[in-house]
């Protein structure tokens, strides 16, 4: 038996893992199990599996590769510059636990996008609620194109599978073990996945000290000669200037947490506001610790490459392009900066099999998440928000399940069909797209919940509330083309806040003169 067929046959046991607990949790489920688990979910198992959710293939994968990155600048490579937006999500998630989770439960809501209908109208609630479909479908399945290229060019290819084969398998997968259960199945598989994703890290990062033989602080020591571990950029004209990184990643997390159904049912199928708080700040604090622990891992894992012969060189085309990576017999250097680094590593025979099944496992750990907590939460905003399906008093709950049911299919080909995009893209700076993606298509939410937490004023003139949230993101493109192409200055993941700040003034405008007493 092959080394693939191997890994393959673990993928195999893990998903089998994943389908009995999804046959356990599943019994007796209705449509509020699969909304919001009942309101019966323990605090600490959301918090837990909400770091498998917030981190992703993603992080699993992309946020190692950023470390021995080349950035073109003044600073070498990337380093842990990405910690920044990760101090940013730190103090996001307290704003979201001290603004946004007592509104929430204090107007009991399923869907979050209900609080805009009760405060705006129904045209705010419908958009709020595509906004983030838009957004989460988008973002999960950037998040699922990177591990499954990763499955297929390292695993799949050389067995003959084509891409649109495995990207249909891993999604019918997930649509499996959800299909019941919903949020009452993922609390559980979440937090399975989490563990694992977790014991690959800290596995991981045990073999390559040992495999190098240093010390935690002899590894820390050299990362700093060779310069991957500076944190702050201080230039100002650059993408990752600290400050607007830790700025963006307030408002991402506010955004893409606090205005997101995915996270958020989570949250609320908690019992109460103060165990739904104490998750969330329990898992931010979690957070900071996981996230500086795989910049480490990314830090290991080009000292390993370097250590095996692996070097830095350039291809010079129309423009010179910085590449990472082992010789092959021609003497070409074959790229995996970046995204590819950690895969490459673990699946072309630099490291041992056990040290293979176990990346294998955590990068599958790293998917499900990603999908079945998407899935699951467009379902839900689909059918609560758009089709207004809990508020149906003329269909039975039988009726209801079967339209949810539907709809979650659909979606499962929606998922599929926009893999299919990202695979034709290409794109290998994945980890920065989606931040730049969630700009454009969060911003809008953003100033919508902004507008309506912190002013008393109605806007009741028909369809100027789409008008605003479909301008503003234009709007912002166009700002951001102008400054790229007549400046120095480079706008980052700050471009949240210039979208948001854009709805919040152009609702402003749009305004009634008369005030509203605020939900």
């Amino acid at each position: 038996m092959n080394s693939g067929t191997i890994l393959l046959l673990f993928v195999f046991i893990y998903f089998v893992g994943l389908l009995v607990i999804s046959y356990f949790t599943s019994r007796n489920s209705d449509n509020q199990s699969f909304f919001i688990g009942n309101k019966k979910s323990k605090w600490w198992l959301v918090a837990f599996g909400m770091i498998g959710t917030s981190l992703s293939g993603v992080t699993f994968i992309s946020v190692p590769g950023t470390v021995g990155k080349m950035t073109g600048s003044e600073y070498i490579y990337g380093g842990f510059e990405y910690y920044m937006m990760v101090i940013g999500f730190f103090i996001g998630y307290f704003i979201v636990a001290a603004i946004l989770l007592p509104l929430y439960y204090k107007m009991n809501l399923t869907s979050i996008y209900t609080y805009l209908g009760k405060r705006f109208n129904v045209e705010a609630h419908k958009i709020g609620s595509i906004f983030f479909i838009i957004s989460r479908a988008i973002g999960a399945t950037a998040r699922l194109y990177l591990v499954v290229n990763v499955l297929q060019i390292f695993l799949l290819e050389g067995l003959g599978v084509p891409f649109w084969v495995t990207s249909l398998v891993l999604l019918l997968m997930v649509l499996l073990y959800t299909f019941e259960g919903g949020v009452k199945t993922i609390v559980i598989t979440d937090t399975l996945q989490t563990s694992f994703m977790i014991i690959s890290l800290v596995a991981c990062i045990a073999y390559i000290l040992s495999n190098l033989n240093l010390s935690f602080g002899e590894a820390y020591t050299i990362l700093e000669q060779k310069n991957y571990t500076h944190f702050i950029n201080f230039d100002p004209n650059s993408k990752t200037f600290f400050l607007k990184t830790i700025l963006g990643g307030i408002f991402i997390t506010i955004a893409m947490t606090g205005l997101d159904q995915e996270m958020m049912q989570k949250n609320i199928s908690v019992d109460n506001l103060k165990n739904s708080k104490k998750n969330m700040l329990t898992f931010a604090g979690t957070l900071l610790f996981v996230n500086l622990a795989f910049l480490f891992l990314g830090g290991l894992l080009y000292l390993f490459a370097l250590q095996h012969a692996a070097e830095y060189g350039t291809i010079t085309s129309d423009t010179v392009t910085n590449i990472f990576g082992f010789k092959d017999a021609s003497g070409n250097i074959k790229n995996i900066m970046g995204d590819d680094l950690f895969p490459a590593l673990s699946l072309q025979g630099y490291f041992p099999m056990a040290i293979s099944i176990i990346f294998i496992i955590g990068l599958i750990s790293a998917l499900f998440p990603s999908a079945d907590g998407a899935l699951t939460a467009v379902t839900s905003s689909y059918c609560v928000d758009l089709l207004n399906i809990n508020e149906d008093k003329t269909k039975t709950e039988k009726e209801k399940k079967h339209i949810r049911m539907k709809v979650h299919l659909t979606f499962t080909v929606v998922f599929f069909i926009l893999i299919m995009i990202f695979k034709a893209l290409n794109d290998k700076s994945i980890v920065y797209l989606i931040m730049e993606i969630a700009g454009y298509t969060y911003g809008p939410l953003l100033g919508l919940f902004a507008f309506g937490i912190f002013t008393r004023f109605k806007i009741s003139t028909k369809h100027s509330i789409l008008v605003v949230t479909l301008l503003a993101p234009v709007i912002t493109y166009l700002i951001n083309l102008a400054v790229t192409t007549y400046t120095d200055y480079r706008i980052g993941v700050e471009l949240i806040v210039l979208n948001g700040l854009l709805t919040f003034i152009g609702l402003w405008l749009v305004k009634d003169k008369q005030h509203l007493r605020v939900v």
